[in-house]
């Protein structure tokens, strides 16, 4: 789970709020969109709208592409990543120029594991606007996946030069977690999440999971429950939330609260990780059939 953690998501609420262009006068400016479950299929509604009226609308483009991402991440549905990139091919498509198309499309490329054409894409939006913090991003993110390390943080390291914020800070923490330094790693997670805005929950649960995640490796149970009942409380059902909470459930040896926790996900969305903790759920009650068939599951990616 850890590696999808950091690439492209920590994008999602930059994208909309950094070199958006005003909200029109018929529309609520970009402060009133909120990010909860209701929030998200508002602005999916909102923005669909928009496009239906005007194919062309970029802002609304972008927004709904950064929507359907966010969608995408807390339902595990992929397909969302394929529509986002099919209203932004129609934005480019009347007007090749437009930067926030462009870059959005970039960054769905990186949701879709499309590494090398992320790279393209952004190096295309260098070309039309020089110094972007957020280009340094997706680049770092799809060289980190291609497995070249050092260009990552080269260009980590750039972003958070240019402009310190939720999302250069995040990217700085998973760079210093990836080399062992756990603790730089949990102080640049706490500063992300302090500069998450109030209105974006979503990424407030996603900061709160990452957290978690760091208390977890350093064995802090207590403050790694903290941060994942926080993640679970601010975006209720969220996927790393759920996840989170099961494995201190399995690490207490409460093996039938993981898989009830677990039961939701695996009944409707599942990824392979929730497959791999009911499999250690069935390991540690003893139904090792169950176990085995949910590991291999987990092993093949699919129900």
């Amino acid at each position: 789970m850890r590696r999808r953690l950091i690439t492209t998501w920590a994008l999602c609420a930059c994208l909309t709020a950094c070199d958006s262009p005003p909200a029109r006068e018929d529309q609520p400016s970009s402060a009133t969109f909120t990010t909860s479950q209701d929030g998200l299929a508002a602005t999916v509604v909102a923005m669909t709208a928009r496009l239906a009226a005007e194919p062309a609308d970029s802002d609304a483009a972008v927004r709904l592409a950064d929507t359907w991402l966010r969608q995408a991440r807390v339902r595990n549905r992929g397909s969302l990543a394929m529509q986002a990139e099919t209203v932004l091919d129609r934005v480019i498509a009347a007007h090749p120029s437009d930067y926030l198309a462009r870059r959005m499309r970039a960054t769905v490329y990186l949701a879709q594991h499309r590494f090398s054409e992320a790279i393209l894409e952004a190096e295309r939006c260098r070309a039309l606007r020089a110094y972007d913090p957020v280009i340094d991003g997706i680049l770092g993110d799809a060289h980190l996946e291609l497995g070249d390390r050092e260009r990552a943080y080269d260009a980590f390291d750039r972003m958070l030069a240019q402009r310190p914020d939720a999302t250069s800070y995040a990217r700085a923490s998973y760079a210093r977690e990836l080399q062992g330094d756990i603790s730089g790693a949990l102080m640049l997670m706490q500063m992300a999440d302090s500069a998450t805005s109030a209105h974006d929950v979503e990424s407030q649960a996603w900061h709160a999971a990452q957290l978690g995640h760091l208390h977890f490796t350093a064995r802090d149970l207590a403050a790694a429950t903290r941060e994942f009942t926080r993640a679970d409380v601010l975006f209720p059902g969220h996927p790393f939330a759920v996840i989170g909470l099961a494995r201190l459930d399995l690490a207490a040896q409460r093996p039938a609260d993981a898989l009830a926790r677990l039961k939701p996900a695996l009944d409707s969305a599942p990824t392979s990780d929730h497959f791999q903790l009911a499999g250690d759920a069935y390991a540690q009650l003893g139904q090792q059939e169950d176990a085995r068939r949910h590991h291999a599951l987990a092993a093949g990616g699919n129900r």
